[in-house]
């Protein structure tokens, strides 16, 4: 791609997906999305981030070098194989929270594309915010990948030649990043049905790092359930394949899944606990 301008395709391009694709439109690659039974909030993010309208996945698949998905965990595997249907056959960035067994099955899904395993660790590219884009697969294809984000807010790496090496990277990291807010949000309803919510607070400030020193998070986690628990199943099923407990992050997956119909709702912290519990 070098010398010339890179033609990329971002598959759903979410609250992530569009910064990240941003990010590569404004490095200078054209950037496609597909408009095809996507809702009104896609298309207004995929306007304010530059891309490229084309009415299909055929023709997203036929034009783009490089494809991007970065989507929901449990709508990894659906995708890639609709657009192992339209015979692509170029890079395939596998980006999502998965385990990396379930990366082998996407490669496998698209014999005539070489799939790059990634992993998105931070928050959206947006403002000051500068999230890490972990690759590992086929020298040449992460060299691709890498190009599209040279100087750009999404600071790539390579991890090695081994599919599964960035989507491992991720699920640990998320097991206690994803988790430990879940943990902390079921401490303040135990404390909160006893009435002793301010103590707690008190007690977690004089400790550093503690999200229970950060109750607000408890609402932006109910937000996020319905993207966070899939990541928190795929990561106990990957300490369990490792012959770790995968329970604890398995029960928190389950709490979250109480906040399922929550999804990108604006809940007060009350809201959130009064979610978490059980119908009364």
């Amino acid at each position: 791609m070098t010398g010339q301008r890179a033609v990329a395709g971002i598959l759903h391009p979410g609250s992530m997906g569009a910064a990240v694709a941003a990010q590569a439109h404004g490095n200078g690659a054209t950037v496609l999305w597909c408009s095809e039974g996507r809702s009104v909030a896609t298309r207004r993010r995929a306007v304010e981030a530059g891309l490229t309208e084309v009415s299909s996945l055929g023709h997203l698949v036929e034009r783009s070098q490089v494809l991007l998905s970065i989507c929901p965990p449990a709508t990894a595997a659906a995708v890639a194989n609709d657009v192992a249907a339209c015979g692509y056959q170029g890079v395939y960035v596998e980006a999502n929270a998965i385990a990396p067994e379930r990366v082998g099955r996407v490669a496998a899904t698209l014999p005539d594309a070489t799939v790059v395993d990634g992993s998105l660790i931070g928050s959206p590219p947006r403002g000051d915010k500068q999230p890490q884009l972990f690759l590992s697969g086929p020298g040449e294809a992460v060299a691709q990948v890498e190009e599209l984000f040279v100087g750009t807010d999404v600071r790539t790496r390579r991890l090695g030649f081994e599919l599964g090496q960035a989507s491992a990277l991720k699920l640990a990291y998320t097991s206690y990043q994803k988790a430990s807010r879940v943990l902390a949000a079921l401490s303040y309803a135990m404390a909160a049905d006893h009435g002793v919510e301010e103590e707690l607070l008190e007690v977690a400030e004089g400790r550093s790092g503690s999200y229970l020193a950060e109750p607000n998070y408890i609402a932006k986690t109910a937000a996020r359930a319905w993207r966070w628990a899939p990541e928190l199943t795929e990561a106990a099923d990957v300490l369990e394949s490792c012959g770790l407990p995968g329970e604890p992050v398995r029960g928190a997956a389950g709490a979250l899944l109480r906040w399922q119909e929550e999804r990108d709702a604006e809940l007060t912290m009350e809201e959130a606990l009064s979610r978490l519990h059980h119908l009364r």
